[in-house]
């Protein structure tokens, strides 16, 4: 974590990567104009607060402004994708539709890094933070597994069909089994949020929805074991 006008304002302009900028609510003038400035260039997520929890966070001088640094730097789908096609590999990516629990979050890194997945992608908002505790539930997947962290995941959608991606959602109202499914083309899976699982606006914007087959009476798997799920069909397929 740093704060403080200058910190903050030297590291984004030389490209520390940061996860989140926390800026003091009545900030005004040329210096809230360069946060959002460098926020929006650098498409890092930012908080408007009270200044007490400021002050709660830490009792230095932050002068209204807080980052939290990042564990590892944020790819772009613009960048990664062409990669996988270069290489003359299958795209398998994996979408996180509100996923805010960092040890899911963890879990699903080191599914898809096992099962070999290029890369998650994750919106710029309504995301887990990647700290300490995700790392150590992926056990070392998110050093390894590209992120992308997109503006909009609806965006992000439109730009993987264009590049010939085939996205795919989890939703218990589909009728097409999982195993019944053809993965052997460019694939993006999207997982949901724990309990309200894949928004009403991204499953519109999908082109295919399916159903992990089950037996109990539970409603349904935990995020991170679907994931792997999924993940391990597609390998398994694959071969």
């Amino acid at each position: 974590m740093i704060y403080g006008r200058h910190p903050v304002l030297e590291a984004l302009q030389s490209g520390t990567p940061i996860d989140k900028l926390l800026l003091q609510q009545g900030v005004r003038g040329d210096f809230e104009r360069d946060i959002r400035h460098w926020s929006k260039r650098l498409n890092i997520p930012l908080q408007v607060a009270p200044k007490e929890r400021l002050n709660r966070i830490t009792s230095g001088n932050h002068q209204g402004i807080i980052g939290y640094l990042s564990l590892l730097t944020y790819q772009r789908l613009e960048d990664v994708l062409p990669l996988i096609y270069e290489r003359s590999e299958s795209p398998l990516l994996v979408l996180l539709d509100g996923v805010t629990d960092v040890r899911n979050f963890g879990a699903i890194a080191r599914s898809a890094e096992c099962c070999g997945a290029h890369a998650l992608v994750i919106p710029k908002k309504g995301a887990a933070q990647i700290n300490a505790e995700a790392l150590k539930t992926s056990a070392g997947a998110l050093n390894v597994i590209p992120v992308c962290r997109e503006k909009s995941l609806i965006k992000a959608i439109e730009s993987l069909q264009l590049a010939g991606v085939r996205v795919m959602a989890s939703s218990l109202a589909a009728r097409e089994p999982l195993d019944q499914l053809d993965l052997m083309g460019p694939v993006a899976l999207v997982v949901g949020a724990e309990g309200d699982g894949v928004s009403r606006a991204v499953l519109q914007a999908v082109d295919q929805t399916f159903v992990i087959p089950q037996k109990g009476q539970t409603d349904s798997f935990n995020v991170s074991v679907a994931s792997g799920i999924m993940l391990y069909e597609v390998m398994r397929q694959r071969g």
